[in-house]
């Protein structure tokens, strides 16, 4: 029987309908578009909710759902914890959905909504952390309401008598609380969107939340890179990271002329890619071999495959770029040990949520296979996704070293990989 959860993150929302999803946006969007905005916000939330509670053992993410029965909830939003909102006004839903969480067990509580696409993750650790020394913890809106409300311990009295859909839900909120003996921990300010006005910061976000982040580890690439950038730069992703081990031929000089960034890292590809990936600004990262060509249309592909439900990184399929004796039989390969065991490999294109990637700090400092240790510590968490789209890598090595011969020494590699593996550090906390 699992154990209670420490932390339970309810996301309120409802089953997107036209007509009777953001009804305030219908003049600006129609009902379609309305329905449509709502179902996106919803994505975001949820893909972010769940990345939250994975990030750290102990935590759990219910979606309390209106508009619609659990079965139609799960077809839309995949196989996650659902509980109705029941019958009854605002207040009694979230008296319900708080009351149920504590019941099962949780020591403290996180409510949220899916109408506020600037809510990420630091946001809800601000929110976990304000909870440790704070009974109650707000995140204020900009219409005088509160996005987040954070508690340790059941308090249906705060959501009773509330003037909701007014500027005074917040206010009123604080003076309750206040007058228990209760200082409210704050949060950063952000916007619900609800009405035309808030449109275009909303639309803004969403398209933010897709931002990918290309990370190339390299050690004297200058050919593939010049072939490979003009490549990348054409899908338009957020930012180009060549993270460089101190190249001596010229491939620090062509990154920049193509209009990539240059990080330099101590050689060792899990090195390198970890000092790429700390100063990356998208919300995903791709993690991409000088050598490797992803689909043309990349950044889409990465971001729909990671906002799925419960995906907690993403491959592309494996193909080889040029001819080579026993190819097919290669790819044959490797599509049958990501079907069975959901484990692609860096010269796949490897995406994750950085957030996510972040948590488990980063690839191991292995001198090889660091990717098959991040993968299997990322299957621990949540689903592995291989895309249909191929990414197309050299066939060099398998050429110059000859089939035979290159898989042998990948097997050997595996075999120190998994004999090693008992005296590497502990993996973090909920990885298997």
């Amino acid at each position: 029987m699992p154990s209670p959860p420490t932390l339970s993150l309810i996301l309120f929302t409802r089953l997107p309908q036209p007509g009777r999803s953001k009804t305030r946006l219908i003049p600006a969007l129609g009902a379609e578009g309305a329905a449509d905005l709502q179902r996106r916000m919803t994505h975001l939330a949820v893909a972010r909710a769940w990345t939250f509670c994975a990030a750290a053992p102990g935590r759990r993410l219910v979606i309390a759902h209106d508009g619609g029965g659990e079965n139609e909830m799960r077809e839309w939003l995949g196989p996650l914890d659902f509980l109705p909102q029941g019958e009854g006004d605002l207040s009694e839903k979230l008296k319900r959905c708080v009351a149920a969480e504590f019941t099962r067990g949780a020591r403290e509580v996180i409510v949220i909504g899916a109408d506020c696409p600037r809510l990420d993750h630091a946001i809800l650790e601000s929110a976990a952390s304000a909870l440790k020394h704070c009974e109650i913890a707000f995140g204020p809106a900009g219409d005088g309401g509160y996005y987040l409300v954070g508690l340790r311990k059941p308090t249906p009295e705060l959501f009773s008598d509330i003037p909701w859909g007014t500027g005074e839900v917040l206010a009123v909120s604080l003076q309750r609380a206040r007058q228990w003996g209760c200082e409210p921990a704050l949060l950063a300010r952000l916007h619900d969107v609800d009405e035309p006005p808030d449109l275009p910061d909303a639309l803004a976000a969403l398209d933010e939340s897709r931002r990918v982040s290309v990370i190339i580890p390299a050690w004297n690439e200058a050919e593939n890179l010049a072939y490979l950038l003009p490549r990348l730069t054409a899908a338009r992703p957020h930012e180009i990271l060549v993270a460089d081990g101190g190249s001596s031929d010229e491939s620090v000089a062509v990154a920049e002329s193509l209009g990539a960034k240059v990080v330099q890292a101590a050689r060792g590809r899990a090195r390198q890619m970890n000092a790429a990936a700390s100063v990356a600004t998208g919300e995903f990262l791709l993690f991409l071999h000088a050598d490797t060509d992803p689909p043309d249309h990349f950044p889409a592909l990465v971001a729909a495959t990671l906002e799925q439900p419960m995906v907690a990184a993403g491959a592309f399929r494996f193909a080889l770029r040029e001819p080579v004796f026993g190819g097919s039989l290669i790819e044959k390969g490797v599509a049958l040990r990501c079907t069975l065991r959901r484990l692609p490999y860096g010269d796949q294109g490897l995406f994750v949520r950085r957030t996510l990637f972040a948590s488990l700090a980063g690839f191991p400092d292995l001198p090889k296979l660091e990717d098959l240790e991040m993968v299997r510590r990322l299957r621990a968490l949540g689903r592995i996704a291989i895309t249909p789209e191929a990414a197309r890598t050299s066939s060099r090595r398998w050429r110059e070293g000859g089939v035979i011969r290159t898989f042998l020494r990948h097997q050997a590699a595996l075999f120190t990989y998994y004999v090693g593996e008992k005296t590497r550090p502990q993996r973090p906390a909920g990885t298997d």
